[in-house]
Order: C-alpha cells, then sequence, then structure tokens
C-alpha cells in the first residue's frame, strides 16, 4: 500500500512537470553555466577595480617587436637618420648573405646587381635617373630611411622587409658601395 502511494505521487509529479513548454528550459543546475555574467574587463577601473589594458612605459619594446621608427619623412628626418642612425647588426655572412637575397628580389630590377643603376627596368627604359651608389653622399642611416619611407621615384619597402631584413639590406648595399668605389 505504501509502494502504490508513492507510485501515484510520482506520476503525478511526472504529469505536472510534462504539461510544460518544451522548448523552454524549465530547471537549471548551475545557471552560470549557461548564462556567463559579463565583465568588462577593459572598463576604465577593469576588474575589481585593477586597472587593465594600460598603455606600454615609453621606449619599451614588446617580447619580438622592433623599435618604432619615429624620425618623420621629411627633409629634416633623412638629414638626421642620416646623420644619426647605426645599423644595430653585427657583419656577418649570414647577414650578408641574406642581406643580397633581399637586395635581389626588390633592388636589382632598378638599382642592378652591382648597384649602379643599371637593372632591368632601366636598360628597358621604364625609369630613368636610378641613381648609382658611388655618386651618392649616402650612409647606413640615409640607406634604411630610403628604405623606410622611399626617395623619388622609389617607394617604401618597410612593409616588404622586416627590420632585421632592412639592416641587412643596408649592410648589403654598403658592400656594394664600397665595391664600386674602389
Amino acid at each position: 500500500m505504501k509502494n502504490f502511494k508513492l507510485i501515484i505521487a510520482l506520476v503525478v509529479v511526472a504529469s505536472f512537470m510534462s504539461c510544460n513548454n518544451k522548448r523552454t528550459r524549465q530547471l537549471q543546475y548551475m545557471p552560470d553555466m549557461y548564462t556567463s555574467v559579463p565583465y568588462d574587463a577593459d572598463a576604465e577601473n577593469g576588474l575589481n577595480g585593477n586597472p587593465v589594458n594600460l598603455k606600454p612605459v615609453a621606449g619599451t619594446i614588446p617580447i619580438g617587436g622592433t623599435p618604432a621608427y619615429d624620425i618623420p619623412d621629411t627633409v629634416e628626418g633623412y638629414e638626421l637618420a642620416k646623420q644619426t642612425l647605426k645599423n644595430p647588426l653585427e657583419i656577418t655572412e649570414e647577414n650578408l648573405d641574406n642581406g643580397k637575397a633581399m637586395y635581389t628580389i626588390y633592388c636589382t630590377s632598378c638599382h642592378g646587381s652591382k648597384g649602379d643603376g643599371n637593372g632591368y627596368l632601366v636598360e628597358a627604359e621604364k625609369f630613368a635617373g636610378i641613381p648609382n651608389y658611388k655618386d651618392r653622399d649616402i650612409t647606413e642611416g640615409s640607406i634604411y630611411h630610403v628604405l623606410m619611407y622611399g626617395k623619388g621615384l622609389m617607394g617604401s619597402h618597410s612593409s616588404q622587409l622586416t627590420y632585421k631584413e632592412r639592416w641587412q639590406v643596408v649592410q648589403y648595399v654598403e658592400v656594394l658601395r664600397a665595391d664600386l668605389l674602389k
């Protein structure tokens, strides 16, 4: 008789529960697993008053990053780069080899393989007036500045070459210039 009353009670409870809307969740165990509380970590004060996403300290460089190039694209900026910029890379065979490879890809078509200004595009009369490295008063800083911003007909190569590759090209251009000056 006890079991019969228990079975009847369970059937009645199950009947009431089955009459609800089937498309909506009726009972949630740990509702925060389904609906998260939205925290705004980027808010002015961050989470719990601890600010996040602060601006980095001036002059810092992120891991794997490169120093910012703050010299402006002006005549004064070119002269400043020419006088002050120094190549941070050691002159090694590896750097020169990669500089030669990058020079061959990006520079040879105009400046020529020797840096004499007789590249394919000059010989095909597509461009005129490409400079010869021995006729120019250039330094490692001025070469880097021109790679960053371009000059005359030459466009910027800062998006094609990484920070290290630009300095490797600078090293290789200095080698070509030294060969032309002999």
